[in-house]
């Protein structure tokens, strides 16, 4: 049996590793963001169906252009095998 290698998504221009705090309803949630600010986050059109967020999930948000201290979009979510191989590659806390 062939072990299959996946690559994880690493953030990209603009974007922000981050940990899920809370579910705040209507596809929003509340994201304790790797530079130090809490946003509140939703999930866009095209992932809405697609992908299942619950508390303590690591997520790539993308702030928004504007009130992007307080808000952005959440691009990816990260899998437990994937948030291993970023701690221990030195990319998260």
């Amino acid at each position: 049996m062939e072990e299959q290698q996946e690559r994880v998504r690493l953030p990209r221009q603009g974007e922000i590793m981050g940990l899920v705090l809370e579910l705040l309803g209507g596809d929003r949630f509340r994201v304790d963001c790797n530079d130090g600010k809490v946003r509140i986050c939703r999930i866009p059109g095209k992932l809405r169906k697609k992908v299942w967020i619950r508390p303590n999930d690591t997520v790539l948000v993308e702030p928004w252009k504007v009130q992007g201290e307080k808000r952005g979009d959440l691009v990816w979510r990260y899998t437990g095998t994937q948030v291993s191989w970023l701690k221990k590659q030195g990319y998260m806390k």
